[in-house]
């Protein structure tokens, strides 16, 4: 009896994924990330302050317009139902089946259904998808990537056939993925649309059933898609590109591990390669191989390669040549991220030839080797935490709330990003702060070091951008230092400071200075208009909707997606071409 060649209906895969993704989200897993509390600090400004993206609680006063909004907003408008906590594990619960339907879809650009299912079936189980989801915390790069992966079908339509409802739902979901993220937009857009235009041409050529695209309507149709994009999300993020014209980012370089040579740190290798890529890494050659030897694959095979050179860091000088200085303020988690997604459709036809083969003998290992990828990733988020500073901040913020303390800013050391969780439940103001874009004061964008609570780890840059704060405590109206690591206290003692109170028997010490007045507003030169504000609160959420609606309405699918196959696509393949037929010809 042959093999089945149905595919797994993406009502199962979306289940798996709530399966296996939704208990970790109600043990607020994500929550001991790296980044996720700033993504519900900035939430909690848009709670309380909608239109107004001028936020004091960090680096005496930044603009949230350094950073798009969109996936905080839904955090925001979703906490008035569940809470902030809860919130953020909703919207990054819909991220991850958004990008189950947006796999599928994507792949089935370059694969039959059913080699489909399983690239869809393997983002439920992806290494570099719960690396980001539960040890980087990067929430608006998992909600921008989906959101491109569901553009792009329409994007192909629109360029092959001229479809203008595609043309419509392409621009929709296009402009909202740019609203989600700056850095998917600018830097990894480029590999998933190039290949999608090369196969529009490859298609042309090879389609005898449907009228070739000439080169002129091809130009047309781009040129008129990128312009109208274009036009949308220039101003759709215009406070945005205001403040990167008006503040370039010219700050020192901040290291990243990221950026190193995984093959002389080992276990930066292991943070940065071998968790996210996980089980795909056994599957690599086979991804090199099967997708240069089909035609029709080797556009994306050139897309995920060039990606996954340059999200090697500095192991290859890819990164270095292609980014040039953006090299130095870009990390690269998010490049392999992407390289993954565009690995998956060879991956799943891989999958479908494989099971469809050797049967049980392939199902059992490869989901074996699956899960272990997935649990790889989970453990190692919990062996090697980002944040190992686990404790509670409420009576510090109880402490700056009474007797006047919140007149005065203040810094925390020894916090990790505890910084954010503080500022959240506090009134009172900071010079720090965790948003490395959003930093304008001198002192924190003349060293090479990120947050002042993390200095130490930055050795004499992070240290001498802490010690001019902690000099020019005067003109911030800095009187309060928190310590949770005693490694600061001489550095403190000296420079003047000292012990005034402490708090959670003993483990946090508070340290005050004499004479400091207290803070005044400050940067209001920085400050955006207030139709900045109206802007940054409406068409970044408002394109959101209009994507919700594209991507659950019913419609025909696009010309893109096709059933018919033939013998000849299969040419090659270790497996009988009659039963298989997964490239779509």
């Amino acid at each position: 009896m042959a093999p089945s060649s149905k595919p797994i209906p993406l009502t199962y895969i979306l289940l798996a994924a709530v399966a296996i993704h939704l208990p970790l989200m109600l043990m607020q897993l994500p929550l001991k990330s790296y980044d996720t509390n700033f993504h519900i600090f900035f939430a909690s400004h848009y709670v309380h302050h909608w239109f107004d993206p001028w936020n004091t609680k960090w680096f005496a006063g930044f603009s949230q317009t350094t950073y798009p909004p969109m996936p905080q907003q839904w955090v925001a408008l979703l906490s008035w139902i569940l809470g902030l906590n809860m919130a953020y594990m909703a919207v990054q619960l819909a991220a991850i089946l958004l990008l189950v339907v947006g796999m599928y879809r994507f792949a089935r650009l370059w694969v039959g259904p059913r080699a489909a299912s399983f690239a869809a079936l393997a983002t439920v189980l992806l290494g570099s998808e719960s690396f980001l989801v539960y040890s980087a915390g990067q929430l608006s790069t998992t909600v921008a990537a989906p959101l491109y992966l569901n553009a792009l079908p329409f994007f192909f339509d629109w360029l092959r056939y001229g479809n203008w409802r595609s043309f419509l739902k392409a621009a929709v979901l296009l402009v909202a993925a740019a609203a989600a993220h700056h850095a998917t937009l600018l830097f990894g857009s480029a590999f998933f649309a190039l290949p999608v235009v090369a196969l529009v041409l490859f298609d042309s050529k090879e389609d005898a059933e449907s009228p070739a695209t000439s080169t002129s309507a091809l130009v047309i149709r781009l040129v008129s898609i990128a312009v109208v994009v274009g036009l949308a999300i220039a101003v759709t993020l215009l406070p945005y590109w205001i403040g990167l014209i008006r503040y370039p980012i010219t700050q020192t370089p901040i290291p990243h591990a990221s950026r190193a040579n995984y093959l002389l740190s080992p276990e930066i290798g292991i943070n940065y390669f071998i968790v996210p890529y996980g089980a795909l890494i056994l599957a690599l050659p086979f991804v090199v191989i099967r997708g240069a030897r089909i035609p029709r694959l080797r556009p994306l095979l050139l897309g995920f390669w060039l990606c996954f050179l340059v999200g090697l860091g500095g192991t290859t000088q890819v990164g270095s040549i292609l980014l040039g200085r953006a090299f130095e303020v870009l990390t690269f988690e998010r490049f392999s991220y992407w390289a993954t997604l565009l690995a998956l459709p060879i991956v799943g036809l891989i999958i479908s030839e494989a099971i469809n083969r050797f049967r049980l003998k392939a199902v059992i290992p490869i989901a074996l080797v699956a899960a272990s990828g997935c649990a790889l990733a989970m453990a190692w988020s919990t062996i090697h935490p980002p944040d190992a500073a686990n404790f509670d901040v409420t009576n510090v913020a109880l402490w700056l709330n009474r007797d006047g303390h919140d007149k005065y800013r203040y810094v925390t050391l020894g916090f990790g990003s505890k910084l954010s969780r503080l500022a959240i439940l506090t009134d009172a103001d900071s010079v720090d702060g965790e948003s490395n874009s959003s930093r304008m004061l001198p002192e924190l964008t003349k060293y090479g070091g990120a947050a002042l609570t993390s200095s130490k780890y930055f050795a004499k840059p992070g240290l001498d951008s802490l010690r001019a704060i902690l000099n020019h405590a005067d003109r911030y109206g800095l009187k309060w230092v928190l310590v949770k690591d005693s490694y600061y206290d001489p550095l403190l003692y000296f420079a003047g400071w000292r012990p005034v109170d402490q708090l959670d028997d003993k483990t946090i010490t508070i340290w005050g200075k004499d004479g400091v007045p207290p803070a005044v507003p400050m940067n209001a030169a920085q400050k955006p208009a207030a139709w900045q504000g109206l802007l940054w609160g409406t068409l970044p959420i408002g394109f959101s909707f209009l994507a919700i609606l594209v991507i659950f309405i019913p419609e025909r699918r696009p010309r893109g997606f096709r059933d018919d196959v033939t013998r000849e696509d299969y040419a090659g393949s270790f497996n009988d071409p009659a039963v298989s037929g997964e490239v779509i010809s």
